[in-house]
């Protein structure tokens, strides 16, 4: 790309953020690059990097839980690409990603050159999988998927309280809201996973959970 790029980098390992830089400076040397090292910080830079082109996101990084990292994203900015990074590279878990909307996944393990084309590959507007993810990829979305993803950033939040098992008076003040906005965020998560309490929505987000392992 001609034109000067904003890359995102969501990543606490500070061996792996000098690969990703990199790999970056690599597919596009005049890039301005952006780190957040944990949750809190992932959201402060969306809501500031209104110009941010692109974002290479670590599953596993400080107050992530699964693949609420990346459902966050996807819901707060659909027209962002997102490419995941982790060292867990088992089918199912990029299977999952792929379903909740990244355009491509990137292994740990892989030299920073392959890194390089990976992020060349999407911001050029294409996806990248390394082979072994291709039957993964082109698997319909689950149900379970779906539904997740159907969640307002906002929500995606929510439920990321629930299953750290706070209560709405705790997810309040962590959000700076009322309780009353809480129970009308719990509410709208429970229709949409199409279940009936706060129990049975945490463990229908942790079936997808599971299948990430921390890396």
């Amino acid at each position: 790309m001609s034109e000067t790029v904003h890359v995102l980098i969501a990543d606490d390992h500070p061996l792996m953020l000098g690969a990703l830089r990199q790999a970056v400076q690599g597919a596009t040397p005049d890039a301005r690059i952006s780190e957040a090292s944990d949750y809190d910080t992932l959201v402060r830079a969306l809501s500031d990097g209104d110009d941010i082109d692109l974002v290479l996101l670590d599953l596993s990084m400080p107050g992530v839980r699964g693949y609420s990292g990346l459902m966050y994203i996807r819901a707060e900015r659909p027209e962002l690409p997102v490419i995941v990074v982790s060292a867990n590279d088992e089918p199912a878990v990029m299977g999952h990603c792929l379903e909740f909307g990244a355009a491509a996944f990137i292994p740990k393990s892989l030299p920073v050159e392959a890194m390089r084309k990976a992020i060349q590959t999407v911001l050029d507007g294409g996806r990248w999988t390394p082979d072994e993810a291709g039957v993964a990829a082109q698997r319909p979305s689950s149900l379970i998927v779906r539904r997740l993803a159907s969640l307002t950033p906002q929500q995606v939040r929510v439920l990321m309280m629930l299953s750290q098992g706070l209560l709405n008076k705790q997810i309040a003040y962590e959000l700076s809201v009322s309780e009353a906005t809480v129970k009308a965020h719990v509410s709208a998560i429970l229709q949409k996973l199409g279940v009936e309490s706060r129990t049975q929505a945490v463990i229908l987000a942790g079936k997808v959970e599971k299948a990430q392992a921390l890396s």
